[in-house]
């Protein structure tokens, strides 16, 4: 998925608020970017430096976006908005070799008994139904990659979900984009959130495929990059 423009590196100061990050241009101005991640960012929050990209829209308020940060040469896209964009564009290249066989490919499509709206639904060439959830994953140990960074209720019924869909016939995947160019393997974050990894377990029992996927970062585009090993256990 490339950016449309280059973006902008500087140095990162903080975020605050959870939707604000104060960058340091090179030209030592300070700017106010705005945060496009809800979620904790566990781990993340000493990086060094930033990549945000300018908005032109006189509408609104912040005149840029962050999007990666960096530390050690690790890159770590953080604009959560993006994910489902990266994942849409690697599943029609040809790049998550478990999702290569469909005819048709919707997003946003509602399903399921508390409905919920799936990310991206493919209908595969026997007109079978696979329903697949993506998670933004930016959180590592080391090598290891580790989802999620806080309790997450919403991913509990998502999974829950993803069960039901195989339970009546269709095919279901939980799909992990590692926005992030440092990771070899994934594992759940059970310390964080055991009730997520519990479920995660029911579902692989009952038939749900769990697919992670790293990514490349750069300042033009961010692209799946390689398949990561899972350890469930």
């Amino acid at each position: 998925m490339k950016f449309q423009e280059k973006l902008i590196k500087g140095s990162f100061i903080k975020r605050y608020k959870r939707f604000f990050a104060d960058v340091e241009l090179h030209n030592g101005d300070t700017v106010v970017s705005h945060c496009p991640n809800t979620g904790s960012m566990k781990g993340l929050l000493d990086f060094d430096s930033a990549y945000i990209s300018h908005v032109d829209d006189p509408k609104r308020k912040l005149k840029y976006t962050l999007q990666i940060i960096e530390k050690d040469n690790v890159r770590v896209g953080v604009n959560t908005h993006l994910t489902n964009h990266i994942a849409v564009e690697g599943i029609k290249l040809g790049l998550i070799e478990e999702l290569k066989e469909y005819k048709e490919l919707k997003t946003e499509v509602k399903y399921g008994s508390q409905n919920s709206r799936i990310d991206i639904l493919l209908t595969e060439e026997d007109n079978t139904l696979h329903y697949v959830e993506v998670k933004n994953t930016t959180l590592a140990e080391g090598d290891k990659a580790k989802f999620p960074d806080a309790v997450t209720t919403r991913g509990q019924k998502h999974l829950q979900e993803l069960t039901e869909m195989v339970q009546a016939g269709h095919k279901a995947s939980m799909l992990y984009i590692v926005n992030r160019n440092d990771c070899n393997e994934f594992s759940p974050a059970t310390e964080i959130d055991p009730e997520y990894t519990k479920l995660l377990k029911q579902a692989v029992a009952s038939g749900v495929q769990v697919l992670v996927y790293s990514c490349s970062l750069s300042d033009e585009e961010i692209i799946i990059d390689k398949k990561l090993k899972v350890n469930i256990d």
